[in-house]
């Protein structure tokens, strides 16, 4: 009897069995074979082979159809005391389903002519088996309606997310305005994911910085900051996503932000935004998702919205180059046109202050020729460097000189322009020293320069002039008391055609002036606050 015990107490545990006295039990167990299968072990596959039928012990068997599409469709899970293989014996059309043990499993077996025996001789198990299939019958169309279910509600979830995606790209598609785009590619990215806030970086891939003109509250500025540095921009270094569940548990976060904003990060969504080509041309960074930590579904989003995103961006940048290079052309063209009107003139202007210097003997007239010369000299200069410049033609003389006496000339001529206008010139030169520069085209960044600071104070001012040496380098800080400028300005002054303040000018000065220090491989800065005036900031190496 306690060889039978195990086989007994399985077919106890049947409901296949369930009602048989105990001599029927005791026949049945007699016939069962033990049989141990481990986890992943196919017990049963679709047509194969009806010879057995196997009673479970102990373990877990899953029950699954592969689809014409390879993909295995779950039917039920069965347990201690289930049955499996008995459909194929039943309706004698062979093995319908695949039997798999999700974990090691043991078994008792009973041939497949040992149970149609049964089936036929008893009919409590008859009738158990009956009951036994509609049970699994319904559980298998319960399974399979939650499958649909489950399917419809994926498929209606991926429709939403296909219906954002074009939404979005309708919408980043709809300007050239790069600052308009910036703000579209933003708020499409936040609405999708249901983030509270975000921003968009783009790479400056010369200065090695991400840069960005949108923040995601009331508030536009700019952002920069060096790639590596942070999270956005470890992302732009690595090309990598970064998904923060808890902000402050993770060490690559900044608490430094959120104090000085007073804004609470809870979860971060970082990700490239690559283009066509791979290379990474910006960055999102998504804060705080409404109900809790980003999911795989939002960063799917933003890695399709990123294609869209860098093609818009792209696009628009192209269109500002070819309305930018058109107008150059154009100014070119104009340029080319004035020189060549104006030589043969401004030559004879320049011959007659010539023979005038030379035949007058009177110093005071003589100081006059010499500022006409000099002015001739000056416009037609001017207007080869704008022409040059539309042409991108670059060309430098640089010389070795003598910076003071260089920037005292300079400073004459100024003082006497600035003193018309009110304009009181401070002279604060301490550096003495040689500088290798290109004398005429510095003067002229230095006229364009106090030029600018001149038509900047209409009600008169005064305008401070420092040299001094720092660190490698001559500094030269023209600082006026003028209007001052809006920060929007201060950070396209350098663009081609951006002119604020004044009615007059072609809006290439500053462009040029930039291209001049950069041929010197020097730097210019520019701090400007509105009714307080400007400091314009030049750094040329010695």
């Amino acid at each position: 009897m306690s060889t039978l015990s195990p086989q007994l107490e399985a077919l106890r545990a049947s409901a296949i069995f369930k009602g048989l006295t105990q001599d029927e039990l005791q026949a049945v167990a007699s016939l069962l074979q033990s049989k141990t299968y481990a986890a992943g072990a196919l017990l049963i596959d679709v047509n194969s082979r009806v010879d057995q039928v196997y009673i479970i012990a102990s373990g877990k068997v899953r029950i699954s159809r592969l689809t014409s599409y390879g993909e295995e469709t779950t039917l039920s899970f069965l347990t201690e005391g289930n049955i499996v293989g008995e459909f194929g014996i039943v309706d004698e059309k062979g093995r319908s389903a695949r039997a798999t043990c999700v974990e090691p499993t043991v078994f008792f077996t009973l041939t497949a002519d040992q149970f149609d025996d049964i089936l036929t001789h008893n009919v409590t198990v008859a009738r158990n088996v009956l009951r036994e299939l509609t049970h699994r019958l319904r559980q298998a169309n319960d399974n399979i309606v939650r499958q649909l279910e489950t399917e419809r509600s994926h498929t209606v979830a991926q429709l939403g997310k296909l219906s954002k995606l074009i939404d979005a790209s309708k919408s980043v598609n709809s300007t050239l305005d790069l600052d308009k785009l910036l703000g579209l590619i933003l708020d499409a990215a936040v609405k999708s994911t249901d983030a509270d806030r975000g921003t968009v970086y783009l790479v400056d891939s010369i200065k090695q910085e991400l840069w960005s003109k949108v923040f995601g509250g009331e508030n536009m500025i700019e952002i920069r900051l060096p790639i590596g540095k942070g999270i956005a921009g470890l992302v732009a270094q690595l090309g990598e996503t970064i998904n923060i569940p808890d902000a402050y548990s993770d060490s690559r976060f900044n608490p430094e932000v959120d104090k000085r904003s007073g804004y609470r990060t809870r979860n971060i969504l970082c990700m490239p935004m690559k283009n066509k080509d791979g290379t990474i041309i910006g960055v999102f960074q998504l804060l705080n998702r409404k109900d809790g930590p980003f999911i795989p579904d939002d960063e799917h989003f933003i890695d399709a919205f990123s294609a869209h995103a860098s093609v818009a961006i792209e696009n628009a940048r192209l269109a500002q180059e070819m309305v930018a290079n058109e107008r150059l052309s154009a100014v070119g063209r104009m340029a080319s046109t004035i020189i060549h009107d104006i030589k043969n003139p401004m030559g004879t202007l320049r011959v007659y202050a010539q023979v005038m210097k030379k035949k007058s003997g009177n110093e005071e007239a003589s100081k006059l020729a010499d500022e006409m010369i000099h002015q001739v000299d000056r416009f037609v200069n001017m207007t080869q460097e704008i022409l040059d410049f539309t042409r991108g033609v670059s060309s430098t003389n640089i010389q070795e000189l003598d910076f003071a006496e260089t920037m005292s000339a300079v400073l004459d001529f100024i003082e006497k322009d600035l003193s018309k206008n009110n304009v009181q010139l401070v002279r604060n030169t301490q550096f003495q020293g040689q500088v290798k520069m290109d004398q005429d085209k510095m003067v002229r960044v230095f006229y364009n320069i106090a030029g600018n600071a001149r038509d900047a104070m209409p009600q008169g001012g005064s305008l401070t002039v420092l040299t001094e040496r720092s660190d490698g380098y001559v500094k030269i800080e023209f600082k006026d008391s003028g209007t001052g400028m809006p920060e929007e300005v201060r950070k396209r002054i350098f663009e081609p055609f951006m002119t604020y303040g004044k009615k007059h000018g072609t809006g290439l000065g500053m462009s040029i002036v930039k291209k001049v220090i950069e041929d010197h491989r020097g730097k210019i800065e520019i701090e400007s606050e509105m009714g307080k005036g400007t400091t314009i900031r030049i750094l040329l190496p010695l």
